[in-house]
């Protein structure tokens, strides 16, 4: 078992220690002191240069371990192919289209696929993608020409930096219908069971193109609060998130005091 440099979060702080990476475990050294088998891993995250394990029967020993990327690209490579998730092998293209237009770099790369409670793991002999579950936007069982044949797919469209993108996982098709069947069910809680009146599909609508609040209450006539309201709904049903909060100010009488005097120096 190879030791390598790392910090883990303990007791609220981050705390230098060693990692060992083995052939089906890692080990964590002080203060931990922990060796965690990878078939016991049921979720995996990442954030910037820190991974998140969770581990055990009952996924609550949660593991935060922070190093250098080739370190953690070993070890997520290690967990990926061996936890306790859905996992098969395949082909797959991630990204392969972004905004609707074609990647010119993509390709297929051979590896394995791995769905976890969070997030959906390609990995390959270099690459690792992982798509976040509440992340993605639309799975769908559909077909792609692949060299010159008709091939096949389950395509995945997801969000990535504010992006629609698009993923393809090619395996033959049993299995390519038991993942899009795994992966209808995991992100189910993505898919939209409330009715949404005509307005406020139109904002999403406008939302989705890119404008702007003040360029959708001029097209569709809304006043500030009327925008805000349908921006409740769609908070409320999950369908948006705050971006950023707009204010809307008035002067006081200093400012409007400032505001004469500019006037008046400006006349004389």
């Amino acid at each position: 078992m190879k030791s390598v440099p790392a910090k883990v979060e303990h007791e609220g702080r981050w705390v230098p220690t060693k990692v060992g990476i083995g052939e089906d475990r890692f080990r964590i050294d002080a203060p931990l002191k922990e060796e965690i088998p990878y078939k016991t891993v049921v979720n995996l995250e990442e954030k910037k240069n820190q991974i998140i394990v969770t581990a055990g029967a009952d996924g609550t020993a949660t593991y935060r371990i922070a190093s250098v990327e080739k370190v953690l690209s070993v070890l997520k490579k290690f967990i990926i192919t061996q936890a306790s998730a859905y996992r098969l092998n395949a082909f797959f293209m991630s990204p392969a289209v972004r905004g609707g237009v074609l990647i010119h770099d993509a390709r297929w790369e051979k590896g394995t696929i791995a769905v976890m409670k969070t997030g959906i793991w390609f990995v390959s002999q270099e690459k690792q993608v992982c798509i976040p579950l509440e992340d993605v936007a639309g799975i769908e069982l559909t077909s792609r020409e692949i060299q010159e044949k008709d091939l096949n797919v389950v395509k995945i469209d997801h969000l990535s930096e504010n992006d629609v993108v698009t993923s393809f996982v090619l395996c033959p098709m049993t299995t390519l219908q038991v993942l899009y069947n795994f992966l209808k069910e995991a992100t189910c809680d993505t898919e939209v069971s409330e009715e949404i009146d005509p307005l406020t599909g139109q904002v999403a609508m406008l939302v989705y193109s890119g404008m702007d609040s003040s360029s959708i209450e001029n097209m569709l006539k809304l006043s500030h609060r009327d925008l805000d309201a349908i921006y409740e709904k769609l908070l409320d049903m999950r369908l948006a998130e705050v971006l950023y909060v707009r204010k809307e100010v008035q002067l006081t009488a200093k400012g409007v005091r400032y505001i004469s005097e500019s006037v008046k120096s400006q006349n004389e």
